[in-house]
């Protein structure tokens, strides 16, 4: 066990947040399991899941107190939350705990010192060993789902621009001079030169013309934005419950609840 972890108390290990070997947040201490025979503290009870409710054990073997005060541990995350499940009852049976040593790899000695069992520590780091010949009990266990969700690529939507050519056609009204003939007699009294000779005399006749020209103009601005929507996605699992049945004479049955 890492030096850091040993001088840290039981009480100050619950509730530490847990970080694995990567440094990716696994959970939350809730209970420390300690070795029958060595009464030293083994495993460490760890909430994890979506929304905290699945308990997963990580060996505190190699764990280390960090300065901030995570705690960090020698496993992966993904190996922590696909360890065995565990009912988080205050004790590990010996077949419980070789499930556990088999999947972090360790090797399990089941002759050796220890006996492989593993007990919650109370406050006071006493192990509950003791039993009472007079009753006996079994825990009921059933598998409760955890979802986990994930955020991946759906899709890609791009913005394109390229230009076209098309044929405007419009008429525009213009304007031009034309000469008109004019006659009108002339008065009396008029003076009028008696000699002929050739002359001439000109007016200037004007027209308006069609000039084009062509500038940029901004239209509108077009942006892609993201929105979120919601939608139910439906979940189907089989989940597995343990039942009990009493088989016996004598029996009274002081349970309050319906399901046993």
């Amino acid at each position: 066990m890492n030096e850091q972890t040993e001088t840290a108390s039981v009480n100050d290990l619950r509730g530490r947040t847990v970080i694995d070997n990567s440094g990716d947040k696994v959970g939350t201490v809730v209970d420390v399991y300690a070795d029958d025979d060595t009464r030293q503290p083994e495993w460490l009870a760890v909430s994890t899941g979506l929304f905290g409710t699945k308990i997963s054990f990580v060996p505190l073997s190699g764990a280390a107190v960090q300065p901030e005060g995570d705690l960090v541990v020698a496993y992966d995350k993904s190996t922590i939350k696909d360890s065995p499940r565990m009912e988080a009852d205050g004790h590990l049976e010996e077949n419980e705990e070789q499930q556990l040593y088999a999947h972090y790899g360790r090797q399990y000695d089941a002759m050796g010192t220890r006996n492989g069992n593993g007990n919650r520590i109370d406050e006071t780091r006493n192990v509950r060993t003791d039993r009472d010949d007079t009753s006996a009990s079994m825990v009921r266990s059933e598998e409760e789902i955890s979802v986990d969700k994930r955020r991946q690529e759906a899709g890609r939507v791009k913005l394109r621009k390229w230009v076209e050519t098309e044929d405007v056609h419009f008429t525009v009204p213009v304007q031009r001079q034309m000469a008109k003939v004019v006659r009108e007699p002339v008065a009396e009294g008029d003076r009028v030169d008696g000699n002929f000779e050739n002359s001439e005399d000109e007016i200037v006749l004007s027209e308006e013309v069609v000039d084009v020209n062509k500038r940029v103009v901004g239209k509108e601005r077009i942006g892609l934005q993201t929105e979120t929507v919601t939608e139910q996605v439906p979940v189907d699992e089989k989940v597995r419950k343990e039942r009990v049945e009493v088989d016996g004479d004598r029996v009274t049955d002081d349970r309050t609840r319906s399901n046993r």
